[in-house]
């Protein structure tokens, strides 16, 4: 049986491995870093599967592949079904307007609904609630990819893979811009809070004119708090700025927010490519996956499936690159 080899234990290159191990290949994993850990962008993200809400400033095969990613992690992990809420102050209902217009799949719902979803979202007349959404913890999301590939009996190898490899695909992220060369970097930074006096039980996001802000709770009054979108490549720390308007978004959703203690504060770079869409190019031997852009665990699943039709079919779904393949 041909051995497959997957490089880079990211959100990417672990959904590839367990899409492929899922077919019946024979599979290995490489990554110096080791197990998933904070020296991976996928540690950082957000975790939400919104599909309808990701639309109103994304391209159409976001909303469309998107839909297929709740039921894929299902199988692999704990996903909320909970749906997402998209609120806005009264000042900024136009922005709440925008929004509905910009997207599909949400239903208008006033105070008395908001209260009864989310009690402690009261100063909130009106929102949108998208009810199918759901999300996931990414962190435990990766944990459970990797220890169900070692299950399997897929080796992953804590060092970097050989030059030579007959059947490999990288899925490095940034690493990879050596062979992708019009992949980017674009900056997020986050912030994970324990606010125990406040109580949310689904993904929240804000609509506010300086910093659109979501919420996403992990369990025990812990939130992550996020993410800023900075066409930079510098990623070593947080700016005063971004932390600043997060922090006050956050006090906008709940003033008792802005008790919480900040636990983390994380900035990373997520690959893109010009149109902010996932690609996959086979140059010689090796198969890229690359670009998930701000979308890593809504479009990983479609990302995966795309591979392994390529790898062990020679079929091309849409998010084969034509021209550079």
């Amino acid at each position: 049986m041909t051995l497959w080899s997957v490089i880079g234990a990211g959100v990417a290159g672990l959904a590839v491995a367990s899409e492929l191990v899922s077919r019946g290949a024979k599979v290995q994993v490489f990554d110096p870093g080791g197990p998933p850990g904070p020296h991976g962008c996928s540690w950082w993200a957000g975790g939400m599967l919104a599909p309808w809400c990701e639309y109103e400033n994304a391209e159409e095969p976001v909303l469309r592949l998107g839909q297929e990613a709740i039921e894929w992690w299902a199988q692999r992990t704990q996903v909320n079904r909970s749906g997402t809420l998209v609120v806005a102050n009264a000042r900024d209902l136009p922005d709440l307007r925008r929004f509905a217009r910009r997207t599909e799949g949400f239903s208008e719902v006033d105070r008395t609904k908001i209260l009864e979803l989310e009690p402690d979202l009261s100063k909130f007349g009106k929102a949108l609630y998208f009810e199918n959404e759901a999300h996931l913890d990414p962190r435990q999301a990766l944990r459970d990819l990797h220890r169900h590939l070692q299950g399997a009996g897929v080796e992953v190898h804590r060092k970097l893979a050989p030059a030579q490899l007959d059947k490999a695909i990288d899925c490095r992220g940034l690493h990879a811009r050596e062979y992708l060369h019009d992949l980017r970097g674009v900056k997020g930074e986050m912030l994970v809070l324990r606010c125990p006096d406040v109580n949310l039980s689904r993904p929240v996001r804000l609509l506010h004119p300086r910093m659109p802000l979501y919420i996403v709770p992990r369990g025990d009054g812990v939130y992550m708090l996020g993410a800023t979108m900075i066409e930079s490549e510098d990623s070593s720390r947080i700016t005063a700025r971004s932390m600043l308007e997060l922090l006050s978004a956050a006090y906008a959703v709940n003033p008792a927010l802005g008790e919480a203690e900040v636990l983390e504060i994380g900035v990373d770079l997520r690959p893109a490519f010009p149109d902010n869409l996932p690609r996959i190019r086979r140059l010689g031997r090796t198969i890229f996956a690359n670009g998930l852009y701000r979308h890593g665990y809504l479009l990983a699943p479609a990302l995966a499936r795309g591979v392994a039709d390529l790898a062990l079919d020679n079929t091309h779904s849409e998010m084969v690159d034509e021209d550079r393949a």
